[in-house]
């Protein structure tokens, strides 16, 4: 059994973002969701981007690093799209996680001043023609990441959809989602 912290997307805290975490509660996980955006939710990404960018995403990580303040440092860190920063930043900065997975997104590595911890396993997911992983860079910080550790495994799925995991949103794809959830609780499993 894990102990996962989830951090949500620009959209906030939704009921696909939910339905994840009771996905991986229902494995046996312990699973944590804070919420970065205090009970807002939005209908649109850009509109959750634009929030996000109010509050700045500097201050976002911070919320993610206050959010796991009190909890044991043997966590999986576990982000999707926006919730990449504080899941990527902890994984990367705080001592003792035990893995890191990465859902929609990812950043450089040097984006946080540090190496890849040595013997960190980490998995990264999105869709191989996703305009934001694909389009933003995303996916050439992704495979650097794999090249520099044997322990990071990129899962690329056929489509364009950015926020595919989450069951509550119109992006959502059914197939793709079984396939990502049953490799979350793969990974989960060994760790």
């Amino acid at each position: 059994m894990a102990e996962v912290v989830l951090f949500h997307h620009a959209q906030g805290l939704t009921k696909g973002v939910a339905g994840l975490a009771a996905v991986l509660g229902a494995d046996g996980h312990v699973v944590h969701t804070p919420d970065l955006f205090a009970g807002r939710t939005f209908d649109t990404l850009e509109q959750g981007m634009q929030h996000a960018q109010e509050i700045g995403f500097s201050e976002l990580v911070q919320r993610g690093v206050r959010a796991v303040d009190l909890l044991a440092t043997d966590l999986v860190y576990l982000g999707i799209s926006l919730g990449v920063l504080p899941a990527q930043y902890l994984a990367q900065t705080r001592s003792g996680a035990r893995g890191a997975i990465f859902l929609h997104a990812c950043l450089p590595r040097s984006e946080f001043g540090s190496a890849w911890p040595q013997g960190l396993p980490a998995q990264i997911h999105a869709m191989d023609a996703d305009p934001f992983f694909v389009g933003d860079g995303d996916i050439e910080a992704a495979r650097a990441l794999v090249g520099e550790s044997s322990d990071v495994s990129l899962f690329l799925y056929p489509g364009n959809s950015h926020l595919f995991s989450d069951r509550s949103l119109a992006a959502y794809d059914p197939a793709a989602a079984a396939v990502l959830e049953r490799r979350l609780l793969d990974f989960l499993a060994e760790r």
